[in-house]
């Protein structure tokens, strides 16, 4: 299973989807097309802004404030909507709004309430990064060989679920933004 699929299928959960369409207003239908529509955009966008050394540390910083151990289910109920519009504000850039509009087309949803859900699940995907990132370095560290890529497989801990096993690159246990990038990039989509 890869990143896109994992985040999928935690996301679309009864629960999660239950929680979101309760604070977003809209049907569970809708947040089930919204999440397949958008997550794959936002991965992909924190995957481009990660090859700029300006957007691997801003990546960095935000993964260092988003370390959740929480369910994915916990962590939407809970979320900071303020702090998530910022970190999809950040990852979107300056295509936030024309995003937004057209996600709410898709969706059937409004621009109102797309903004709802995707702030609701912004800092669990963070958290899940965070997670992959961590378990990337302590392997590194541990001299696991992890020259196979970062195929996120067995990384299903990042929602409170299974255990990892030996999976993706970092150059140093700092985690530089270019070890970043070739974690990002190595995800499977």
């Amino acid at each position: 299973m890869d990143l896109l699929n994992l985040f999928t299928g935690a996301m679309t959960s009864q629960s999660t989807v239950n929680t979101l369409s309760e604070k977003s207003g809209a049907s569970n239908a809708q947040i089930r097309k919204l999440l397949l529509l958008a997550l794959p955009l936002i991965i992909k966008a924190m995957t481009k802004n990660a090859s700029s050394q300006n957007g691997a540390s801003s990546l960095l910083s935000a993964l260092t404030q988003h370390k959740s151990t929480a369910s994915l289910d916990a962590q939407v109920k809970e979320a900071d909507e303020e702090d998530g519009a910022k970190i999809i504000g950040h990852i979107l850039g300056g295509n936030s709004q024309s995003v937004m509009n057209s996600l709410a087309s898709q969706s059937g949803m409004n621009s109102s309430q797309v903004s709802s859900v995707l702030a609701n699940i912004a800092p669990a995907l963070l958290s899940g990064v965070s997670a992959a990132k961590d378990t990337a370095v302590t392997q590194q560290q541990s001299g696991i060989n992890l020259s196979d890529g970062f195929d996120l497989s067995d990384l299903m801990g990042m929602f409170g679920a299974a255990s990892a096993k030996p999976q993706a690159a970092a150059s140093d246990s700092s985690a530089s933004g270019m070890s970043l990038l070739s974690m990002l990039t190595g995800f499977k989509f």
